[in-house]
């Protein structure tokens, strides 16, 4: 790996664990009471808050008079407060293992809708990550309903992520991560100031905690992309699986039971294994 290549991923991992950073707060916010809308709306907020003076610009405006731009922040929207719901109840590790069925739903939607080629090692890799998901998840063997939700929230990640492409050549990263801060502040405003909690000192450090976490999270991801390719790139968005342990040992003492230390260990192999594809397949 080159100097140029070993820099986008040393900032591409650093974001992914800053993401599961953002989230600790989050669930410390949900597990007390804490709406997940409130903290998903000022997620959103304190992002836009941050990025405008750096990434305003009238190419970003022009960027949401597309229907696919609403589509796209929409289904991030939906991602953000099923997760957090599933925070509220489920040890963060546990939450992150099922959420990463998203990367395999979006390989399946990639091939179907964007016409993308599949590959049978990547296929084969998935399938036996997807065995690493049903063992965090348990479906039908003492799965909760906060895991269900998890699961669904890496469902509409998959989504978003095929969107993601799809609007990719619509415009630059930053502007792009703009409009989807913009659109989700909107979108979920009235339904945070519903759901408004006291502000105390504790809450109000927690939303700065988990909305800046999140913020430069993305941020760095925007800056990885510009260094090296989103298919290169893409395992590394797996060290978000050892941020969300880690986090999960040290702040809520949590450690994953067998079956689900086992599952996260598959999806995380399978995940960078990947990346070991993309070489052998680079080579003349």
């Amino acid at each position: 790996m080159d100097r140029s290549l070993l820099s986008a991923a040393a900032i591409m991992s650093l974001g992914m664990l800053l993401i599961p950073f953002g989230d600790t707060a989050g669930k410390m916010m949900t597990s007390a009471g804490v709406h997940p809308f409130f903290v998903a709306w000022t997620r959103y907020l304190i992002g836009m808050v941050v990025l405008i003076p750096f990434a305003f610009h009238v190419d970003a405006l022009k960027l949401l008079r597309d229907w696919r731009i609403w589509l796209r922040s929409a289904v991030q929207v939906i991602t953000i407060c099923t997760i957090l719901t599933a925070l509220s109840t489920e040890p963060i590790a546990n939450v992150f293992g099922a959420f990463f069925l998203g990367p395999m739903v979006s390989y399946a939607l990639s091939v179907w809708l964007l016409k993308e080629q599949g590959s049978a090692l990547r296929i084969i890799l998935l399938a036996v990550g997807l065995g690493g998901v049903f063992l965090v998840v348990k479906p039908g063997f003492g799965m909760t309903p906060g895991l269900a939700w998890a699961a669904a929230s890496g469902c509409f990640y998959g989504m978003f992520l095929t969107a993601s492409r799809w609007v990719a050549p619509l415009g630059r990263p930053v502007h792009l991560l703009l409009t989807q801060l913009i659109i989700g502040t909107l979108m979920l405003t009235p339904l945070g100031l519903l759901h408004l909690p006291l502000l105390t000192a504790n809450v109000s450090g927690l939303v700065l905690w988990s909305g800046v976490a999140s913020m430069m999270g993305n941020l760095f991801l925007v800056f990885a992309y510009a260094r090296a390719g989103a298919a290169t790139l893409a395992p590394f968005v797996y060290v978000q699986l050892i941020g969300a342990t880690a986090y999960g040992l040290v702040f809520f003492g949590n450690w994953p039971d067998g079956l689900s230390a086992i599952g996260i260990t598959v999806i995380f192999a399978c995940g960078f294994a990947t990346l070991f594809l993309r070489k052998t397949a680079s080579r003349p």
